[in-house]
C-alpha cells in the first residue's frame, strides 16, 4: 500500500500543479455520489457483493487521490 500511496501522491501533485482551480472545483456527479452512498449502505448492512465491494474500493481510492490533489492545489495557490 505504501507504493500505491506514493504513486497517488505523485499523481495528485502533478494534477494540483497543472490545474489547481479545476482540481479544487471537482466533485463527483450526483449519480456517482448516489452510487457511493448505496454501496456504503450495503457495506454497513453486510449485504454488499464482491463486485460492489471492488467498485466501492475504487471510488474510495479515487476520493483519496482527489483529496490529496485538492490539498496540494490549495498549497500551490497559496505559494503563487
Amino acid at each position: 500500500m505504501t507504493a500505491s500511496l506514493s504513486a497517488q501522491d505523485q499523481i495528485a501533485a502533478f494534477l494540483a500543479d497543472a490545474i489547481p482551480e479545476k482540481i479544487l472545483a471537482f466533485k463527483f456527479s450526483p449519480a456517482i455520489q448516489r452510487r457511493i452512498e448505496v454501496l456504503v449502505e450495503k457495506k454497513k448492512e453486510g449485504a454488499i457483493m464482491s463486485e460492489e465491494k471492488d467498485e466501492l474500493e475504487r471510488y474510495l481510492a479515487y476520493d483519496l487521490l482527489i483529496g490529496l490533489a485538492k490539498a496540494r492545489a490549495v498549497k500551490h495557490l497559496e505559494n503563487q
